[in-house]
């Protein structure tokens, strides 16, 4: 049995974003509890041994088959016996026994050459079988990658929506103090009240949204919805891909497309299968009897045979009511199909890696311009503390430089995830999660 075991997934980084220390679950450690759990990965390997399984049951084909016979017989009967030589005074036996043994050792060995090829023909499905369970395990180490930094996404946006509700904390505490000196209005009071419990529903609902992050991410680990844990809260991100390296990779490693290629070996194979049956088919066989023979009536009291008999055929089928012909124009036509798969699928890699390659390097020219952003949004909202405090500013300038700085760091982070989402689109594409497989 083979096992896939991850080895590497490029996400090395070079940004990050309110990164604290090292949580619980790290990826490396979700990936390897996914793909001993999960559900899919163990259906997809199974099916492995599966096919493997009747590749090897389809090779007694090509062996011979050796039985070996043993029958014995019983009779006892009243006879009654005339002959010629004197058919006026019969015989009269009773209770006559007549016992026989017989043992034999008969092998048959037949080849055609329709066989070989279709042995040949599930060696390249048992390929296919493998190349299918690599498909599901890259998915679901992508699946298990994005709901991962999905959850380190609505963690980060807590922390967002806390440093906000901080801030709505403040201002209502100078809002009160004021009012309470008689520097503002209720009215500015009140305003601070709704700002901050509207920042306080926020943050309670962003719990409820990394609650079932995480029951997403459990799913897919194959653990109870319950399970709990903490995650690593920083989003890497790589800075060069390119996207010629990505498509001479997919040519070479996205196993999907390397499913197509294997089917279309796979139907030449049955092409050639099919054309093999106008063949002529060999038959040999042999055997060694011993039969005994022991009867109290009849010419032969007892009768014993030993020796060896030796035999071969050979057979070719003149006509099949053209149904064979017929099987052939049908394979010759799933030729053609497989190959239109193949160029289609090859079409839609390209076309797939080339959207998310784009999406991918415009989220990269956003982020610098969100980075930058950020930095603004900060210095403003500090600014506008500050001159809150004093009074110079008044509720409604403070809360719309809150919003703006809130919004400027949710941008920044969710802009940090699309890159990693497309990372991770972009790997899967081209092959590059890689895996290390290991022999028991």
């Amino acid at each position: 049995m083979k096992k896939f075991l991850l080895i590497g997934l490029v996400g090395i980084g070079s940004y990050s974003l309110f990164a604290q220390e090292s949580e619980t679950l790290t990826f490396e450690k979700a990936v390897e509890i996914g793909l001993e759990n999960n559900f899919d990965v163990k259906i997809a390997t199974n099916q492995v041994l599966l096919t493997e399984n009747d590749r090897k049951i389809a090779t007694s084909v090509l062996m011979p088959t050796v039985d070996l016979n043993n029958s014995r017989g019983y009779r006892r009967e009243d006879t009654e016996q005339a002959f010629v030589s004197d058919p006026e005074n019969p015989r009269v036996i009773p209770g006559a026994q007549t016992r026989t043994n017989n043992y034999s050792l008969v092998g048959i060995y037949g080849f055609s050459a329709d066989a070989v090829v279709a042995l040949q023909r599930l060696g390249k499905l048992a390929e296919v079988s493998e190349l299918e369970a690599k498909v599901v395990i890259e998915n679901t180490v992508a699946a298990i990658a994005t709901a991962y930094y999905r959850l380190v996404l609505e963690q980060q946006r807590y922390e967002v929506l806390n440093n906000t509700l901080e801030l709505s904390n403040e201002r209502l505490e100078i809002a009160k103090a004021q009012y309470e000196f008689g520097r503002a209005s209720k009215r500015d009071f009140l305003a601070a009240q709704v700002d901050y419990n509207a920042d306080l529903t926020a943050l309670v609902s962003q719990e409820q949204v990394i609650q079932n992050s995480r029951v997403n991410l459990n799913e897919l680990l194959a653990v109870g919805p319950d399970y709990d844990f903490a995650v690593n809260d920083t989003i890497t991100v790589q800075e060069d891909l390119y996207l010629g390296d990505l498509k001479e990779d997919a040519f070479s490693n996205n196993k999907t497309f390397l499913v197509t290629q294997r089917m279309e070996n796979v139907a030449y194979l049955q092409l050639k299968e099919l054309r093999a049956q106008r063949l002529p088919t060999i038959t040999l066989n042999g055997s060694y009897n011993d039969n005994q023979l022991n009867s109290d009536a009849g010419f032969l009291l007892s009768n014993q045979q030993q020796g060896i008999n030796l035999g071969a055929t050979i057979s070719l089928n003149l006509f099949s009511g053209l149904s064979l012909n017929r099987q052939i124009q049908g394979a010759k036509i799933q030729i053609n199909n497989q190959r239109h798969l193949m160029e289609q699928y090859e079409n839609q890699m390209l076309s797939d890696l080339q959207r998310t390659f784009n999406t991918y390097e415009n989220s990269k020219r956003l982020l610098e311009i969100e980075k930058n952003n950020y930095d603004v949004a900060i210095e403003n909202a500090d600014i506008t503390l500050d001159r809150f405090r004093l009074g110079i500013t008044n509720y409604l300038e403070f809360r719309d430089a809150q919003v703006n700085r809130l919004q400027a760091e949710s941008r920044l982070i969710e802009s940090l995830f699309t890159i990693k989402e497309n990372e991770i689109e972009l790997m899967r594409l081209s092959g590059k999660i890689y895996f290390f497989e290991n022999a028991d």
